[in-house]
């Protein structure tokens, strides 16, 4: 069975990448699930702030790895019957866990998109939206406190993009097919 994951910054199309490889027999892990438990444990709200406060919180408790260590048992559960795909894997430390426990069997699809590409983008979701001042904050956050830039420089592909969605679809496809 195959592991891949999905890595990019906010709003590049990790999302949309990862559900192709779904919608291609994929099961999907997506690790902001565990952001999204534990808001609703703590009762709070859905917003951009509280979201980095719980990731924050359970990588201080976790360490750095907290969202591959935490996820583990669903990726090995998910790979007993199926190729997987990680929606969000984030910083250098998940990226180094999983790859010790699964060697050449891990491969990471990167998507790249300009900064004012995906600043557009977040800015029209309609959901989750970030406006450019959250949006660029939460790049630097990324960058600087989560160390998600050394997942995206190791990936074994590379998508870009900066067009349509019909497009990162085509492109999506495209590793699908080398992979298999």
């Amino acid at each position: 069975m195959k592991l891949v994951s999905i890595v990019g910054m906010t709003g590049a199309g990790k999302s949309e990448v990862s559900q192709v490889f779904e919608e291609n027999g994929f099961i999907r892990i997506r690790f902001g699930d565990l952001t999204d438990e534990e808001m609703k444990k703590r009762g709070l709200k859905p917003s951009e702030k509280s979201e980095r406060l719980v990731r924050e919180l359970l990588r201080h408790e976790h360490g750095m790895a907290a969202y591959a260590k935490l996820n583990l048992p669903r990726i090995e559960q998910a790979l007993k019957t199926s190729d997987v795909v990680i929606d969000g894997l984030y910083s250098w430390e998940e990226y180094t866990y999983l790859k010790a426990r699964y060697g050449e069997e891990l491969y990471v699809v990167a998507v790249w998109s300009s900064p004012m590409t995906r600043y557009a983008r977040l800015n029209n979701r309609s959901s989750r939206r970030l406006s450019l001042e959250e949006a660029v904050k939460r790049d630097r956050a990324e960058i600087e406190n989560i160390n998600k830039d050394g997942p995206i420089a190791m990936a074994d592909f590379t998508i870009i993009n900066e067009s349509s969605l019909q497009n990162l679809k085509r492109e999506a496809k495209k590793v699908i097919s080398a992979l298999r």
